[in-house]
């Protein structure tokens, strides 16, 4: 078969998609403790490594074909991808591999500067196997939220063009299941080296994860005047999101920060996800802007209730998914001029197939999440030590660090080379004759004075 236009738009878009996972290491490394940012960065990183390999060997084949109960595909059809070999089908295997990557690499937020290295890799291919897999399959695989479905069938089509349910309420709801078994790191909200590292970081990674975010929500495009809705929207929503994330932030705080903007970014994109499709460009205005103000709230509600979300999955993934996914329910475009959300006379019935995919997806997640996290915690464990913690995971759990501060204040090399040493000598030589003339003409000594380089 020639390779048209439309597969290799999938391959470019699959590829932006998989840049998002270490535009996240960045992204939360900068956000975290410095001893903590290489551990972050591999949490990322070993993400794409393990769902790589379960997505060839049965992920894929649970998200797809004849469903068991409606819930979740066969994971032996496809063992392997054997059968798709010479079939365009593995584009869409491929394609479909970098959404499962980014969406459980999201939670380790969450668990920042606490979680065992080898606890999360041991996390990561069953959550995917229990929670993401089955989810995929129940809305784009034809299974129960999926048109045609037994939930489509009574409360009406569900719409998550991108993932709302499957990517961001799931793994947000994940989040804050692993931070509830995990627990508050110590000195949480005290402690003020819990802030930032590295801003920078997170600009850069908040500035890749919108690059990524296109290929994210275009890049199962169709039609040219669908790829053109999308694109629009995913570059109004996050824009919108930011200003009014950075407006509520001084009026909240006094002063908008660049580690607002880049998490009012994030929350816009989030929130356009599930709706890039099916909503007008004014609508994603709208809802960007109420994303990024709601966000900003409830990213500080941590403090409120006592749980410590790191990097703030739980208030940006679940909160920005929670609204962008049941905004539907008000501003989804009519089809063909039939139904729509709530502002086109579509009545209720959107909204009410949103709720009930919300309330499947929260479920599903909440206590899948609960039974491996504790399974995982009361075994192997899932905290380090109070120790490790204090000195930082990146050297207990990978013996390495992120910045050699002690290796550079000793180091001898010196970036001027014989410049600075040619200097130093003329100022050595200054010194002993100063030095000199002032032990021969004692009565002048206060006027000589020492170079600053000696």
């Amino acid at each position: 078969m020639e390779l048209t236009a439309g597969n290799v738009w999938i391959m470019f878009s699959a590829a932006l998609v998989l840049l998002m996972t270490p535009a996240l290491g960045l992204f939360y490394g900068g956000m975290t403790r410095a001893k903590a940012s290489l551990n972050m960065i591999m949490m990322s990183f070993v993400s794409a490594g393990i769902v790589g390999v379960v997505w060839v060997l049965w992920g894929y084949s649970m998200t797809t074909g004849k469903g068991v109960l409606g819930v979740f595909g066969d994971p032996f059809a496809n063992f392997g991808l054997a059968k798709l070999m010479g079939s365009p089908d593995l584009l869409k295997a491929g394609f479909s591999a970098t959404f499962a990557i980014i969406t459980v690499a999201l939670i380790s937020g969450a668990i920042a500067d606490r979680a065992k290295f080898t606890a999360w890799a041991l996390f990561v291919p069953v959550w995917i196997t229990v929670v993401y897999c089955p989810l995929a399959f129940m809305v784009w695989g034809g299974g129960l939220m999926s048109a045609g479905g037994p939930v489509s069938s009574v409360f009406g089509q569900v719409i998550d063009f991108a993932g709302g349910t499957v990517v961001e309420i799931s793994s947000g709801t994940a989040a804050l299941v692993l931070v509830l078994i995990l627990g508050n790191r110590h000195g949480f909200g005290k402690d003020p080296a819990h802030r930032p590292h590295n801003i920078p970081f997170v600009m850069l990674g908040a500035g890749i994860l919108w690059f990524g975010w296109f290929g994210f929500n275009a890049g199962a495009a169709t039609t040219v005047e669908q790829a053109g809705l999308i694109w629009v929207n995913t570059l109004a929503a996050p824009a919108a999101a930011m200003l009014s994330w950075l407006v509520v932030e001084k009026i909240r705080h006094g002063h908008p920060t660049s580690l607002g903007a880049a998490s009012g970014v994030v929350a816009g994109l989030v929130a356009i996800t599930p709706s890039c499709a099916n909503v007008s460009p004014l609508a994603a205005v709208g809802l960007g802007l109420v994303a990024g103000a709601a966000c900003c709230v409830f990213v500080d509600l941590k403090y409120k209730f006592g749980f410590d979300d790191s990097l703030d999955v739980v208030g940006v993934h679940l909160g920005g998914g929670l609204i962008g996914t049941l905004a539907l329910g008000f501003i989804a475009l009519p089809v063909d001029g039939q139904a729509g959300g709530l502002f086109y006379g579509g009545g209720l019935h959107q909204l009410i197939a949103q709720i009930v995919a919300v309330l499947i997806t929260v479920a599903l997640s909440g206590l899948a999440t609960a039974v491996i996290g504790l399974a995982i915690h009361k075994t192997v464990g899932f905290r380090v030590s109070h120790e490790a913690e204090v000195a930082g995971v990146d050297r207990s759990e990978h013996a390495e660090t992120a910045y050699e501060f002690d290796g550079l204040a000793h180091s001898r090399f010196n970036p001027f080379g014989h410049h600075v040493q040619a200097h130093q000598a003329h100022a050595s030589a200054a010194h002993a004759a100063a030095s000199h003339t002032a032990a021969a003409q004692p009565a002048h000594r206060e006027h000589v004075k020492e170079d600053s380089f000696a």
